[in-house]
């Protein structure tokens, strides 16, 4: 199925500028923008504090819980609404009991978000931190991680796709092995959901967290958390709040059940009915069909590159093993001054790293065309 361009292309706000830095954030549909819209004035007119409210947004909630959990296939009280895929990260970080004698393996400094790592790097004061070794894309041998584990292994925690060089681990594969050794799995997937199908059944993982305004062009300032029901009891509440906790007996805690336990005091509401809008929207395109478009505007862009005197290109050659984003150098020119002079010119990028190298990262979604990649190589060319 080919995506309809025109339509796409009517369904966002116009602009002279092509936007290329979706792993960070995406453009938002105008349905969305006025999906919002229309529920903040709808929440004005009902009362914020009103019963009528209090049940719309109960509904609205549900009917954003059901969405996820066909998206990414997973029970629907296993989605928890959080601000952010750092929030999701830090509900595991944080909420995790760990014995003086644990160890959390995990990717290591070279290509993991800094999400990813600085949690698990606060917990080495009282856990012992294993890293994987891995090759110059983010990949490793799955032999090594198995080194890496042993009874007192609490956690592994990885991310699905790397926002540096787009790799995407085998993970059912992995999941497979850690299920086998019972051993929890956290699982990054902000680089995934939206731009690729994700079975969340088939990962493996007890816990994945990404955010909706990435590749899912929701609105900013909302997440998601998916929390295995059978993981669930394994987690501390972080925020605790009349939604999350109740009282007994006088002055006992007692958490409520997934998903209220880690939902204390979300209050973002739009947000629930823009993230709600723009799935479904994706969805109507189809998953497959985005990952079929971006993935081919990425080897694209790639081809086009190599033509370019100097330009090293960075991320697996291979594009089942790959997302969209396109990371690379040309020569000794800064990739910082790279981005700034192309954003000048109306192209916006980003930089990013492997570890202290920069590099100039272009993420293209389904909004974009070929066009666009071939306008930026123009430009490279002339810079």
């Amino acid at each position: 199925m080919n995506l309809d361009q025109e339509l796409i292309e009517n369904s966002f706000v116009k602009s002279s500028r092509v936007y290329l830095n979706n792993a960070s954030s995406s453009l938002i549909p105008l349905s969305t923008i006025k999906a919002m819209t229309d529920f903040t004035v709808r929440y004005n007119e009902l009362g914020p504090d009103s019963l009528d409210f209090t049940s719309l947004l109960s509904i609205k909630s549900n009917e954003l819980r059901q969405t996820i959990s066909k998206l990414v296939n997973c029970r629907q009280e296993e989605v928890i609404l959080t601000s952010s895929v750092t929030e999701g990260i830090n509900n595991v970080a944080n909420g995790m009991s760990f014995a003086k004698d644990s160890n959390v393996v995990i990717r290591g400094t070279t290509h993991e978000h800094h999400a990813n790592y600085y949690p698990w790097l606060r917990l080495a004061k009282k856990v012992e931190l294993r890293s994987v070794p891995h090759d110059s894309n983010g990949f490793f041998e799955i032999s090594e991680m198995e080194k890496r584990l042993d009874r007192n292994t609490k956690l592994v925690s990885l991310s699905h796709g790397l926002y540096n060089t787009g790799a995407i681990l085998p993970i059912p594969e992995i999941g497979k092995i850690l299920n086998e050794k019972e051993i929890p799995f956290f699982l990054d997937a902000a680089q995934t959901v939206g731009c690729t199908e994700f079975d969340f059944a088939k990962t493996g993982a007890d816990y994945v967290a990404f955010n909706g305004y990435k590749w899912l062009c929701g609105p900013m300032g909302v997440g998601i958390f998916i929390c295995k029901r059978e993981a669930a009891p394994m987690l501390e509440p972080m925020n605790l709040a009349g939604e999350s906790a109740m009282i007994y007996d006088d002055s006992k805690l007692a958490y409520k059940d997934i998903p209220d336990k880690f939902q204390g005091g979300f209050r973002n509401f739009a947000a629930i009915i823009g993230l709600q809008n723009s799935i479904s929207f994706l969805s109507g395109l189809g998953i497959a069909n985005i990952r079929e478009k971006i993935i081919g505007l990425a080897n694209l862009l790639r081809e086009e590159l190599v033509k370019i005197p100097d330009v090293t290109l960075y991320g697996p050659e291979d594009q089942y093993r790959r997302t969209s984003i396109v990371s690379f150098t040309i020569g000794t020119k800064s990739p910082q001054e790279i981005v700034q002079q192309l954003e000048r010119r109306g192209f916006v990028l980003a930089v990013r790293e492997i570890s202290d190298k920069k590099l100039v990262r272009a993420s293209p979604h389904f909004f974009n065309t070929e066009s666009d990649m071939l306008k930026l190589v123009d430009l490279l060319k002339r810079l």
